[in-house]
């Protein structure tokens, strides 16, 4: 069984940063890529970053210049730095991770429970 849990959302400023964190556990071969989401009430959900198996990123179009995503495959988390928030940066952010085992199917695809995070003076 897998679990994939984010933390470090909350109430945070216009101009501040975030930092959150994503955590896959369980029997668990390796990270292979991970991405962050966000949904905000009434929008679709839309990509905030992703990295690959070969740690190549990609950033929304909304977020491009102030977020930057990373990784350590070793303790298998993904983690999530914006600066210069919004309060169009309010929503659920979500975590999704691609994880490699060593049974077929070998790729495979888990999402975490989601994490408020609310900009706002």
């Amino acid at each position: 069984q897998v679990h994939v849990v984010e933390s470090g959302g909350g109430l945070m400023h216009p101009g501040g940063s975030l930092g959150l964190s994503c955590a896959a556990s369980g029997s668990i071969f390796r990270l292979n890529a991970a991405g962050w989401y966000r949904q905000a009430p009434g929008k679709e959900r839309e990509l905030v970053a992703f990295i690959g198996s070969n740690s190549i990123t990609s950033y929304g179009d909304s977020v491009k210049g102030r977020v930057s995503i990373s990784r350590d495959s070793a303790r298998n988390t993904v983690s999530l730095v914006m600066n210069s928030l919004k309060p169009e940066d309010t929503a659920i952010y979500y975590c999704n991770v691609e994880l490699r085992f060593t049974t077929k199917p070998f790729l495979r695809d888990f999402w975490g429970q989601g994490t408020q995070v609310t900009v706002s003076s």
